[in-house]
């Protein structure tokens, strides 16, 4: 069964309210140097190089995509999991590589 528009913005609100929550931890952990800008459906995480990771939702494809200085990538919801559509890597840490990839930053991430 298809995924309708709302469920995939439920889902992927969902999604960008964890990363934005460890985002947070990270900062106030690690007294790490992260601005964090969630307008509408991009998330953008700058980073102290004046690098970014946007993270956004692609209605449409029902799909999240990320940029990174190392490429971007496309990500669908399947079986209960974001997975990456290329190669299945699971999105959360996915981001989290990319984080620690990007800046530095290591994310602890707990539920």
């Amino acid at each position: 069964m298809a995924m309708t528009d709302t469920e995939f913005h439920r889902l992927a609100d969902e999604m960008f309210g964890e990363i934005d929550n460890a985002v947070e931890r990270a900062i106030d952990d690690q007294d790490a140097d992260v601005d964090i800008d969630a307008s509408g459906n991009v998330l953008q995480l700058s980073f102290e190089d004046g690098s970014q990771i946007v993270i956004n939702k692609q209605e449409p494809l029902h799909e999240i995509w990320i940029a990174t200085k190392f490429g971007g990538f496309h990500f669908n919801y399947n079986d209960g999991k974001w997975l990456d559509t290329r190669n299945s890597l699971e999105f959360m840490p996915f981001v989290i590589d990319s984080i620690k990839k990007q800046s530095g930053i290591v994310l602890d991430i707990k539920a």
